[in-house]
């Protein structure tokens, strides 16, 4: 077992790969947060790594526990333990970045979002929303998205490409914003599936 930073970093993950690559079937178990696997995530789609198995255990439900019904805690820990890998969709965004539980998109400073936005061909608004949230899904075509709208119900668009443009907007993938506003933000399914222990 290895410790690191919630968020580790990229070196770290480096250091545990040649262990992983001297097994035959090499897994992974991530205990932490949507955050921390996404990174984890992130490296191994960067250094074409998506062949190990990875377990996740988060402490408590996430958004990223409940779209990949890998529950928590111990019952958790047992099925990364004891669990097969299934080929599960990996998202993405136009940065590199993976997405494990929800992504949100808002104004600059969590003003109200100004543009439009589709999932695949299907338009999800145009004009301004509170704000468009997107999570990733087990089931093809890997993602979904709902513009949030004050006093309406959510409607939730599945796709395998989510693409926004907007005079500005502030992403926050997994709990973490960015620090620059961006015109258009798309989020959209890879190629290669990652294989997640359940």
């Amino acid at each position: 077992m290895t410790q690191t930073a919630a968020i580790p970093d990229p070196a770290r993950i480096d250091e545990l790969l040649p262990v992983l690559a001297a097994d035959s079937l090499p897994r992974l178990i991530v205990l932490g947060e949507d955050a921390g696997l996404a990174a984890v995530l992130t490296h191994l789609l960067r250094t074409e790594r998506l062949h190990v198995e990875i377990g996740y255990v988060p402490v408590d439900r996430t958004y990223g526990s409940r779209a990949y019904q890998t529950g928590s805690g111990s019952a958790a820990a047992e099925r990364a333990l004891e669990g097969r890998p299934q080929e599960t969709p990996l998202i993405r965004d136009d940065t590199g970045k993976v997405l494990v539980g929800r992504a949100t998109v808002t104004g600059p400073d969590g003003a109200r979002l100004e543009g439009e936005a589709y999932a695949d061909e299907v338009p999800l608004f145009s004009g301004s929303v509170a704000a468009l949230n997107i999570s990733p899904t087990l089931e093809m075509p890997g993602a979904r998205a709902t513009a949030v709208r004050r006093f309406r119900r959510r409607r939730w668009v599945a796709g395998r490409a989510i693409q926004l443009g907007t005079p500005g907007a502030v992403v926050t993938r997994d709990g973490i914003a960015d620090d620059r506003t961006v015109p258009r933000a798309s989020f959209y399914r890879h190629d290669e599936p990652w294989l997640l222990v359940r």
